[in-house]
């Protein structure tokens, strides 16, 4: 079960309460913008009553408007990703995980118009807003659904869709003072939503296996909402689904999830390439070549050194990351995703897991430089599968190891 919203997502630094006034609330679709929404999950999963594992999960969504129509619908382009961290795994990083791709219409007041091929968002038409123009205290009701991907535990092959009617309440307005150093004062409107989940699942015909019978649970969800951009600025809720099998078993999902929600610029352009590549050559970083890739802006640090066969960096690589750093400093609402590379010595399995670990080295030492916090990076390993240059020469193996840093734009 994973908690994956459309829109949905930083703590208040300080909140005062303004005086009650009337406001319409709707969706600001703008075309052209791009919206980064990362989502951080604390799961504790249960099977048949005992606790199987907890989770971390992040959730990073990127979206793109392409359209925006005569009604003021628009029209998103998204890639949604999910990495976790559980109670089963040693490693302190996420690394990059499955991502599925999503396309859909989004009205002013934030229904979805979106086909049955695409399984994310899971929630959807949360939150829907009234028609009229609300002041604190107001309250509405509104119908949403739960599009769950239950492909893999019970062979479903279109979104298992659990509908609910959530209860809104535009709870108070509440000041904040960002903290960039403008100290440009925002007000947010707090907007309440509940709904409780209880569904009983048509039987399939002639099923092949166990399917869901019942589904049950709640969510309550505090949204934080933005009206001078017209989109959510961050949310927090606290969720519970059991799934009850026609077979006895239970499955029980409960948490806590917390999603922000950030606009960003594209970094992977020619401009880019050039002002960074100035930047590298002033701070005479060696062997580092800057590229646009499919994801973002790449710095490509060629032969990074480690300690002889292991994930260690030595002290001349860290001096280079700090200089990186500098760098990398100049697009703080870009997470970063970070690629190990290997040349073609050893075996197969041996080089993926070097890649892998090396990855996750420059990402700590990144983390422990204050570059990004441990839920804004990701980590990839490719081992020696995508070579730059011809392992047939010690030159070439060389430019081979390396550790790519991708400020992502997707």
């Amino acid at each position: 079960m994973k908690r994956v919203y459309a829109f949905l997502c930083v703590s208040l630094l300080a909140a005062t309460a303004l005086a009650p006034a009337q406001e319409k609330l709707e969706f600001t679709h703008k075309k052209g913008d791009n919206i980064r929404i990362l989502g951080t999950v604390q799961e504790d999963v249960k099977y048949n009553g005992r606790l199987n594992h907890h989770a971390t999960i992040v959730n990073r969504v990127t979206l793109h408007v392409d359209d925006v129509d005569a009604q003021g619908r628009g029209h998103y382009q998204g890639t949604f990703m999910t990495s976790e961290s559980s109670t089963s795994r040693v490693a302190e990083n996420f690394s990059w995980g499955e991502e599925f791709t999503s396309v859909y219409w989004r009205d002013k007041l934030g229904r979805y118009d979106i086909g049955d091929e695409y399984f994310m968002p899971v929630v959807r038409d949360v939150p829907v807003f009234s028609e009229n123009a609300v002041k604190p205290g107001d309250t509405w009701t509104e119908s949403g659904y739960e599009a769950q991907d239950l492909r893999r535990t019970f062979g479903i092959a279109t979104p298992y869709k659990v509908p609910f009617t959530a209860e809104y309440e535009y709870v108070r307005d509440e000041e904040d003072v960002s903290s960039d150093a403008s100290h440009t004062k925002k007000t947010f409107a707090v907007i309440s939503c509940k709904y409780n989940l209880y569904y009983e699942s048509p039987v399939p015909q002639n099923p092949q296996s166990d399917y869901p019978v019942t589904t049950m649970g709640y969510s309550h969800r505090l949204i934080y909402w933005d009206s001078e951009k017209g989109m959510i600025d961050h949310s927090d809720e606290t969720f519970r689904i059991v799934i009850e099998t026609a077979l006895g078993d239970s499955y029980d999902f409960s948490g806590t999830t917390h999603e922000e929600v950030t606009e960003f610029a594209r970094t992977a352009t020619e401009e880019a390439v050039r002002e960074v590549t100035k930047k590298v050559a002033a701070l005479g970083i060696e062997n580092v070549s800057v590229k646009k890739s499919e994801k973002g802006l790449t710095l490509s640090i060629e032969n990074i050194q480690f300690e002889a066969d292991s994930a260690v960096l030595q002290k001349s690589e860290q001096e280079k990351l700090r200089k990186l750093a500098a760098i990398i400093a100049a697009y703080p609402d870009n997470d970063l995703l970070i690629s190990g590379h290997t040349a073609m010595a050893g075996t197969e399995k041996a080089r993926q897991s070097l890649s892998e670990e090396r990855a996750g080295s420059v990402a700590d030492y990144l983390v422990r430089l204050g570059v990004r916090d441990k839920y804004h990076i990701f980590t990839q390993g490719f081992g020696g599968r995508v070579p730059i240059a011809s392992n047939s020469t010690e030159a070439g193996k060389a430019k081979n190891r390396r550790v790519e840093i991708t400020i992502l734009d997707k």
